[in-house]
């Protein structure tokens, strides 16, 4: 059986854990399984890099910035083939261009575009843990890039893909994924298991045990995933394409995301290709938006709000501003006493009065919506910041979430 099993960076942050993940790993090792184990950086390491470039310049260059980022890559790794060795565990730790790893052009925030097997299989075939690093990958230009956010998820999951690996187990400080944040919701459940594409609609609202790209990922090459403690031996939460429960929860999750923004465009021209105009600027400066709601014409002219992350609206509103004279608005609005909670659940398709029950439980609280938006198995609402974790209890009660794992 050939395992890939990334540890995250809360569970290899010290010497005293790198060697408790090694000897998580020469377990099975031991047992006649291939280990293939993927290393971020120590997170102390990644602080102090990037500090120290900051002390340097205050605008790095992405490419030379890359390049002092991914030096943490290797000594993770080494430090984990050095606790396997202490072991009598034989292993290798190899760089991302020693396997090699392939990326797109972009520093800082590549994406894998393919990778080269044969290093890896070698070295298994020897019966060697193969220790790879995490982060990094090197271009056509044959230069180091980082993998930015979820880096180390993804590249679990696509040496995972890639080698065929009978299981991908990415370990985290949570045992699982849960019906709710238990530091919000204290009698949520933990989940058995749970579909790639739930998982996906809840990382993608605030849900950050593991990556959404990753899910994405093993969605698209089928890669069984579980998400697990790497401080305990607890079973943790299996994502397949299809749960295999008897009877299923309308409801697998409830998210709570109070880092995002409303920004209001509004007296935009009631026109043909006006939001094509407005999104189509907002994309090209990088913008991700979510939840967009379009008023109804009145007088010649319209209102579009729409919600994005923190780190884009301040990115967002320079962008719009910019292009007043293009977009021809009125007035535009930053608002960031906001919260997005969002309901997910496969159960909900085909079946009338979830959303119903979601808003139910919300006029119960008194709990104002300010915007909705719908999947086929996601609910996600706007509300007031102060009124998020009321409203994530409320919900979470309303379909009897709580309890023992569901």
């Amino acid at each position: 059986m050939l395992e890939v099993k990334k540890f995250g960076g809360a569970c290899t942050a010290s010497p005293e854990q790198i060697r408790n993940a090694a000897e998580r790993c020469a377990e099975d090792y031991k047992e006649g399984n291939d280990i293939v184990v993927v290393m971020p950086p120590m997170p102390e390491t990644i602080t102090y890099l990037t500090e120290m470039a900051r002390k340097i310049s205050m605008r790095p260059s992405k490419r030379e910035l890359d390049m002092v980022l991914a030096s943490g890559d290797p000594v993770s790794a080494a430090l984990m083939a050095m606790a396997f060795d202490s072991m009598g565990v034989r292993s290798v730790s190899l760089s991302a261009w020693q396997v090699p790893v392939f990326t797109t052009g972009q520093y800082t925030r590549a994406r894998i575009t393919g990778i080269d097997k044969s290093r890896i299989l070698h070295e298994l075939d020897d019966r060697k843990i193969v220790i790879v690093t995490g982060t990094t990958g090197i271009n056509k230009f044959g230069d180091i890039t980082t993998l930015g956010a979820g880096g180390s998820d993804a590249m679990a999951v696509a040496l995972a893909a890639e080698l065929g690996a009978d299981l991908c187990q990415i370990y985290t400080e949570s045992d699982g994924i849960y019906t709710a944040d238990p530091e919000i919701c204290p009698d949520a459940g933990k989940l058995t298991e749970i579909t790639y594409d739930e998982m996906i609609e809840l990382t993608a609202t605030g849900r950050t045990t593991i990556h959404n790209r990753a899910v994405e990922m093993a969605k698209k090459y089928s890669v069984p995933l579980v998400i697990r403690s790497g401080f305990t031996h607890d079973e943790g939460t299996v994502v397949r394409e299809e749960t295999q429960k008897m009877e299923r929860n309308l409801i697998s999750g409830v998210t709570l995301d109070t880092h995002t923004k409303r920004i209001s465009v509004m007296g935009l021209p009631d026109e043909p290709g006006i939001a094509f105009r407005l999104f189509d600027i907002l994309a090209k400066a990088s913008v991700n938006v979510d939840v967009i709601v379009q008023s109804v014409g009145r007088d010649g002219t319209q209102d579009i709000s729409f919600t994005c992350s923190d780190n884009d609206a301040d990115k967002a509103m320079e962008t719009i501003k910019k292009d007043e004279k293009k977009l021809r608005f009125q007035k535009s609005v930053l608002d960031g006493d906001v919260a997005k909670i969002s309901v997910v659940g496969s159960g909900m398709l085909g079946t009338p009065g979830v959303a119903s029950r979601v808003f139910e439980s919300l006029y119960n609280e008194d709990i104002n919506i300010h915007m909705i938006t719908t999947s086929e198995i996601r609910i996600t609402v706007l509300i007031k910041k102060e009124d998020g974790e009321r409203a994530v209890n409320a919900i979470h009660d309303a379909f009897g979430l709580s309890g023992e794992a569901q």
